[in-house]
């Protein structure tokens, strides 16, 4: 799993070398792999910055209400937004986590001025623009 995950795009050849099997059972494994579910997809990483988005924000979003009609509404509206990367659902307060990424603080002052704070229910929304990104499996 490790050498999948820092490289999906590794042949079955390479992979079966990197773990020490020939390629027939590692490919079998895989697709076991992949059939149950521990494996859901492959995908491309691709930079913000090399799409004009460098300045990536984290964004803790409490909701007043907690009708599950207008939680599912907010989740929705959010995850439809291209600026941002994920949302979290989390125990406590806040209730979610957003990470947005944008061209720069202008940009992340009209996105939440315009976007975020205008979905219903939304009380309160923190934000933290990152610094650095110092790890990330994404």
């Amino acid at each position: 799993m490790f050498h999948l995950r820092r490289d999906g795009r590794l042949s079955n050849v390479d992979l079966a070398s990197r773990v020490g099997l020939t390629p027939p059972p590692c490919l079998r494994r895989v697709k076991r792999l992949e059939e149950r579910g521990v494996i859901s997809g492959y995908r491309a990483v691709v930079d913000p910055a090399a799409l004009g988005r460098k300045t990536e924000v984290i964004v803790s979003v409490e909701v007043a209400v907690t009708d599950v009609t207008t939680l599912r509404q907010f989740e929705a509206t959010v995850a439809s937004f291209e600026e941002v990367l994920e949302v979290r659902r989390v125990f406590g307060v806040p209730d979610y986590f957003l990470r947005v990424a944008v061209a720069d603080a202008d940009a992340y002052s009209v996105f939440q001025m315009t976007r975020l704070v205008t979905i219903p229910g939304v009380s309160r929304v923190i934000s933290h623009q990152t610094m650095e990104v110092i790890k990330s499996e994404s």
